[in-house]
């Protein structure tokens, strides 16, 4: 935990102007979701968990409340789940900002050597304290816009020594500040120059026992992703993939249908992956296999927005009854986006969604992804409290106001980690 944070083994936060949660996760949230929202509400907090909540009509003034924090009409939702990113880079990339500016795609970038090549060269040559003091200001914003727990994917070393040394460095932000960050491996991300003419020789390293092997036995990894496009792994080499990474105890995600289609949706209902991830150019057949494998929609709005290119089709994911996290992509090249607060603005602006769907995307939903939802991502009774104090008066003000800082304070596990001005 930081050292900067405030411990409160007892904790009641008062005068809620409105406090929003959904009933559970793993919500498929359309417009009539099972969302709760309290006015004129308390929320009770004991030994990091959620011990009461309710109005404060319903407050026994004459328990002591312990620690009191006045949200003074404010708005209280729980801490916000990041559930797609990869925080850990060296170098930049806005060279290519510029070129997409004049025209160029991120596959013609990524064609002329660009794109996921020019951060791997730079993480390669950073050491783990180096990639730990880049991400540490990273992780600091994020707290500030009100994010408690922070998926995070290796995929920018493309070697074995490069790959563990990522996913040492998450374990160790995970010991030096309060975000929870959860690791994902991903050396499945391209193909890396020295095997540009022996594909399978590299689908062999990722998932040999010296790379993938180890990063399970060294619990360096929850999960296994692969990017499953046309410019990096194909069908076939991604289904290699993830049934080894599943095999070895690491669950499975799928960068899927992002540039093109080439079934990566439906190869995420086949291996029954956790999420499948962006989806801009999902067919109908993939939705299907989607929704009756029970698979999560994990949508990057800030993605589409940074590229300039069109919206995960989130209506008609939300009709066929598939549960939708909202996520960053925070990355160096294709969404250099750290605010989940504007991306939810974003979801509701180009998207199609509601600020309320925008909002259990990236807590109940987003919990759900990361396979947490019996302890994040909502506010109810022995959950652990993770929540974010907002001076504005509602969800729907708070999402409309696009990138205004509205976060007053964060709690996680029921410690003050943050408070604005301190």
């Amino acid at each position: 935990m930081n050292q900067n944070s405030t411990s409160a083994r007892d904790l009641t936060i008062t005068h809620i102007g409105e406090l929003f949660t959904a009933d559970s996760g793993n919500v498929p949230c359309p417009n009539d979701q099972p969302v709760r929202v309290l006015h004129n509400a308390f929320i009770k907090i004991r030994n990091g968990r959620i011990l009461e909540l309710g109005s404060m009509a319903a407050l026994d003034e004459k328990d002591p409340p312990g620690y009191t924090v006045d949200a003074a009409g404010g708005t209280v939702v729980p801490g916000l789940i990041d559930s797609h990113t990869h925080l850990i880079f060296a170098g930049t990339r806005e060279k290519e900002f510029v070129l997409r500016s004049s025209g160029s795609t991120y596959l013609e970038i990524a064609s002329a050597g660009g794109g996921i090549l020019n951060t791997v060269r730079a993480v390669r040559s950073a050491s783990h304290d180096e990639l730990v003091a880049l991400a540490l200001p990273r992780l600091a914003r994020m707290l500030a816009n009100g994010v408690t727990t922070v998926e995070v994917k290796s995929g920018y070393s493309l070697d074995v020594e490069g790959e563990i040394k990522i996913l040492e460095v998450v374990r160790l932000l995970n010991k030096y500040q309060p975000i929870e960050l959860v690791p994902t491996f991903l050396a499945a991300h391209t193909t890396p120059p020295e095997f540009e003419n022996n594909r399978k020789g590299y689908i062999d390293l990722v998932t040999s026992d010296e790379c993938m092997g180890r990063v399970a036995n060294d619990r360096l990894a929850e999960f296994c992703d692969v990017f499953c496009e046309a410019s990096a792994f194909t069908i076939d080499e991604s289904r290699r993939v993830l049934l080894a990474g599943r095999d070895c105890g690491l669950a499975p995600k799928l960068h899927a249908d992002q540039i093109t289609q080439m079934g990566a949706s439906r190869l995420a209902a086949e291996v029954m992956a956790v999420t499948a991830e962006h989806l801009e150019h999902v067919d109908d057949g993939g939705i299907q296999a989607l929704s009756q494998a029970g698979v999560i929609a994990g949508l990057l709005p800030g993605c589409s927005f940074y590229l300039g290119v069109q919206q995960a089709p989130v209506r008609r994911l939300l009709k066929a009854g598939i549960p939708v996290a909202i996520a960053t992509d925070y990355n160096p090249g294709s969404s250099m986006v750290e605010s989940l607060p504007l991306v939810l603005s974003i979801a509701c602006t180009q998207a199609g969604m509601t600020p309320s769907e925008a909002l259990v995307g990236a807590t109940a939903n987003a919990a759900a992804a990361l396979n947490r939802k019996e302890r994040l991502g909502v506010l109810r009774p022995t959950l652990q409290a993770d929540l974010v104090i907002l001076d504005v008066a509602s969800v729907n003000l708070w999402l409309s106001q696009i990138g205004r800082g509205s976060v007053r304070s964060v709690i996680k596990e029921g410690n003050l980690v943050y408070e604005r001005g301190s």
